[in-house]
């Protein structure tokens, strides 16, 4: 969400008195941006308890570094340069681990976990409720795919709107290095889900 001069001011000093110790000041803060700390992790994440992890030590973070905050960028850039690096090293251990697959076998063949129950209304198109079910597994796979810097990059452009400056100021890189990473993450989505579109 970008802030408007007026909130800009109020954060800015929101901030400010964060930083000399108000913590009244800090919650604030805190309220202003948790719900877009903990849908950034979530959709990064795609798990709720490591989101919740995230969440709280994005914000623990934020409380012991705020006084280096020097308003260089905008705060919700540098929350989010905070959020998506814890996310990226989660993304990589998971990686490193080889976390236990969504796919679980049934009855009827392997299924993903993280399927959505198709639509049980009369009404619904169940030819469309199943191109759809399966657009939401390839889109997930893909996701799975891509490496944490891309995934994280695709996140932040077409799920949270951010403008590819704000991504490299995000990621602590440059607006040209974001692109590439889109470019990338773009060009890999496009080959796994050509069929689709």
């Amino acid at each position: 969400m970008e802030l408007g001069s007026a909130a800009a001011l109020d954060e800015a000093a929101w901030i400010r008195a964060a930083q000399a110790g108000d913590q009244a000041a800090f919650e604030r803060l805190v309220r202003a941006h948790d719900r877009s700390v903990l849908r950034l992790a979530m959709n990064l994440l795609r798990s709720e308890e490591d989101a919740y992890d995230v969440y709280q030590e994005t914000f623990l973070r934020v409380f012991r570094s705020l006084h280096l905050f020097r308003f260089d960028c905008s705060f919700q850039t540098w929350l989010y340069r905070i959020v998506s690096n814890l996310c990226v090293d989660q993304l990589r251990k998971r990686k490193a681990r080889r976390e236990e697959s969504a796919v679980v076998d049934t009855a009827e063949g392997p299924r993903d976990r993280t399927d959505v129950h198709p639509d049980a209304r009369p009404q619904g198109d169940p030819e469309r409720a199943l191109l759809s079910r399966q657009l939401g597994q390839r889109i997930f796979q893909v996701l799975q795919e891509l490496t944490p810097r891309e995934r994280v990059v695709f996140e932040l452009r077409h799920y949270q709107g951010l403008r590819l400056k704000a991504i490299g100021d995000a990621l602590g890189t440059s607006e040209e290095a974001a692109k590439t990473c889109l470019f990338r993450a773009t060009q890999k989505m496009r080959a796994a889900l050509g069929d689709f579109v």
